[in-house]
């Protein structure tokens, strides 16, 4: 059992390594390689997933790595590991022979290897090695093509941004450890004392809101979607952003037990599904409409958390999963067929290559919310959890829901309609890179008996969750017509609203400049212009003033000390030169001083008595 899990992630970081390692000479292997590890991944994820193994090794002090796979953890290996694999497929197929494609998928083996780590982990120093990890290969595959200075600003932008919110995770950490010594599982926190027990809930809402792309994280999301498309399609819809979001279902016990946790979660999520869908409508280059309704889609599972929806939120991880990491393919490959990815600019796609625009029609009616598609269903599963804990709550999932229909259907709009005169002739896609998307538009459909009964009851029951709240018909039917009427409105009249302030993400990369960057860019400067102007002179001065009195040593005390050292010299030679000239060596000579030196000691003793 516990070489089952060490295998799970040992294969996917140790191929990745390698791969990552060998660099150029391994181009020709590597996608057969990396696809080949990922399938067997798959195979141990889904073993791992029925059998739940569990390990331990010693690390520190009291603080052993542990690695476990329950409920929870077990749908998330599933999914990555599925992602991974269609993903890499894809890559396989879309990558040529001048990408390096060892680094490629080296650093996609790594980061799956990580997030596997991430998610299966019991304390939190493993969860942060794992965390660290996938933080790290998300900069390197963000920035992909480094030569590119756009491309390698949008990585820091993206790293930064989340390492800055991963100092509540050290938080957290140092708060739990500060308040009861010991192995700090994550089962665990909801039992510390306070303040603690505060210290630690805000550090993990800050870490997961950071790494969920949540308000008021959300614009790094923007700038990662200068990756490449694969890139997006794992890290931003099946696992690095969806990490922020397992991780407080994963300690929901705790978010409740702070007394203000679980509210700040739900709203937060709430407040970012609806904020986001608006920005996601005023898009006009695809994959920015997806990033941000990649925000938007997990706000509805960070409402899950704060709700204690655990069935829903797992439900709304696995649909949006298949749906993005779809549709996030699709625009890579019109991007490849046809050289831009703006929505304007892709009119007739889907005509010109059928069956793309068909998986694409999936996706997007799915990730709307559409009946009888899985992201419908789901959603209104955690949303029963938002009905039971207020009807405020429930009517911006609501709200949020009816954008997720216009700015999915906005996509569709524009693909399904007739080309422009003079378009240019599309590229044809590789035949090897549709499979894997024909698969994930399959598994969309697959996914929606999962949320009805009696699939559902027997998900409840793997994850462990029981007392869920439990949707009622008219929830269904509420939020299935108005998908459906937002979705025919947005058909009908179409276009893009281009609200400045949703085009630009709400210009929350602006105040984060001016709220954050700027004034740390100046305390910096002002840092900088103390040590060069005040520290670095004072040293000078400091410098030269001792080279002063050295010189002056030099010129004055060291001679005088040379000067007394000489007359010590001169005086003890003349003192020998004295006591040598008694010492001839005639023995009458001696006799004559011994009497001498009586007759001196004699005369002296008569005066003193």
């Amino acid at each position: 059992m516990s070489l089952l899990l060490w295998t799970l992630v040992g294969v996917p970081l140790a191929a990745g390594l390698l791969l990552t390692a060998a660099g150029r000479p391994a181009d020709r292997w590597a996608p057969g390689t990396a696809v080949a590890v990922a399938a067997a991944a798959l195979g141990l994820a889904v073993t791992a997933a029925v059998r739940r193994p569990a390990v331990e090794a010693p690390f520190l002090e009291g603080l052993p790595v542990r690695l476990a796979v329950d409920g929870l953890s077990g749908v998330l290996v599933v999914t990555v590991a599925a992602v991974t694999l269609a993903v890499l497929l894809f890559s396989r197929a879309e990558f040529g022979s001048e990408e390096a494609r060892a680094r490629f998928f080296g650093l996609m083996l790594l980061f799956a290897g990580s997030m596997l780590v991430t998610v299966t982990a019991v304390t939190l120093p493993t969860l942060l090695m794992g965390w660290e990890s996938m933080g790290a290969t998300s900069w390197a595959l963000i920035g992909y093509w480094w030569r590119e200075p756009a491309r390698a600003a949008a990585a820091d932008t993206a790293f930064l941004t989340t390492r800055t919110a991963d100092l509540g995770l050290y938080l957290a950490a140092g708060a739990a450890l500060a308040a009861a010594p010991g192995p700090l599982t994550l089962d665990g926190l909801a039992g510390l004392d306070e303040p603690w027990l505060s210290f630690v809930t805000a550090g993990l809402l800050v870490a997961a809101f950071g790494k969920s792309a949540q308000l008021p994280f959300s614009f790094w999301l923007s700038r990662a979607m200068q990756g490449p498309s694969p890139v997006s399609a794992l890290l931003h819809s099946a696992a690095m952003v969806v990490a922020g979001a397992y991780l407080l279902l994963r300690t929901a016990p705790l978010l409740d037990a702070s007394g203000w946790g679980a509210d700040t979660a739900a709203w937060t999520g709430a407040a970012t599904a609806v904020a986001l869908g608006l920005v996601a409508v005023a898009q006009t280059d695809l994959k920015q409409l997806l990033a941000a309704s990649t925000c938007a889609q997990i706000g509805f599972m960070v409402v899950a958390a704060g709700t204690a929806a655990t069935t829903g939120g797992a439900l709304q991880l696995m649909a949006h999963a298949a749906a993005k990491s779809l549709l996030f393919l699709v625009a890579g490959a019109w991007l490849t067929a046809r050289g831009t990815q703006r929505l304007p600019e892709l009119r007739g796609a889907a005509r010109a290559q059928r069956t793309v625009g068909a998986v694409c029609t999936v996706g997007a009616l799915s990730l709307a919310g559409l009946p009888p598609l899985s992201l419908w269903a789901a959603k209104d599963v955690l949303l029963a959890g938002a009905a039971a804990d207020g009807p405020w709550l429930y009517a911006t999932g609501l709200a949020a829901a009816v954008l997720s229909a216009v700015y999915s259907v906005q996509i569709l709009r524009f693909v399904w309609s007739a080309p422009e005169p003079d378009a240019a002739t599309a590229r044809r896609i590789p035949g090897g890179a549709v499979a894997p998307l024909v698969l994930l538009a399959l598994a969309c459909l697959a996914l929606t008996p999962v949320a009805f009964p009696p699939v559902r009851d027997a998900l409840t029951g793997y994850l462990g969750a029981e007392g869920q709240p439990e949707p009622h018909v008219w929830e269904f039917a509420l939020s299935g017509a108005l998908a459906l009427v937002a979705s025919a409105v947005t058909w009908r009249r179409g276009g893009i609203r281009p609200w400045g302030l949703a085009r630009e993400w709400l210009g929350l990369e602006r105040a984060a400049h001016v709220l954050l960057v700027s004034p740390t860019l100046r305390v910096a400067g002002v840092a900088a212009a103390f040590d060069a102007r005040v520290l670095d002179r004072a040293v000078h001065v400091s410098a030269q003033g001792a080279l002063g009195f050295a010189r002056w040593t030099n010129r004055f005390a060291e001679g005088a000390v040379d000067r007394t050292v000489e007359g010590v010299v001169t005086t003890a030679r003349r003192l020998g030169g004295w006591a040598r000239r008694p010492q001839t060596g005639q023995l009458h000579q001696y006799l004559a001083q011994a009497v001498a030196a009586f007759s001196v000691i004699a005369v002296v003793l008569v005066l003193v008595r």
